[in-house]
């Protein structure tokens, strides 16, 4: 068994306090340290680092089932309670979904919970819900 470990992931923001109320405020991540031109979050056990600058370029050319997603994009795989508390909260918060909460593969390998948002910067981000998460590999 591989035995999981945080990664680190920088990309660019357009505006740190806005970062910090979605990332912060919105998702729930700790803030760790920071200057003026970027902050570090505790991405639900990962680093991510904003950096104040122009987001990558993204488009929806991505297929999965009969829906196109933004390629690239940042992606998190959590457990279904978690993942159903996030949905929850995003969903109260009004998001403007990419893609809204839903299941894919539905009785199959795989079985997995996603949602698509966007952060304030245009930044994509899918977060996936899996009920037995030795299914993330599934084929």
């Amino acid at each position: 068994m591989i035995m999981l470990t945080p990664f680190h992931l920088a990309y660019h923001v357009t505006d740190l306090d806005d970062a910090r109320a979605f990332y912060g405020g919105l998702l729930g991540c700790t803030e760790g340290r920071s200057t003026e031109t970027w902050v570090d979050f505790d991405f639900f056990g990962h680093q991510l680092s904003l950096h104040l600058g122009e987001p990558f370029a993204n488009a929806p050319t991505g297929k999965v089932g009969d829906h196109m997603v933004p390629m690239p994009h940042l992606g998190l795989v959590l457990p279904y309670d978690d993942w159903r508390a996030l949905a929850d909260r995003l969903e109260a918060a009004e998001t403007d979904w990419v893609l809204a909460p839903s299941v894919r593969f539905e009785g199959q390998p795989g079985e997995q919970w996603t949602m698509f948002f966007r952060d304030p910067a245009g930044n994509p981000i899918e977060i996936k819900g899996f009920r037995d998460l030795s299914g993330v590999f599934a084929g």
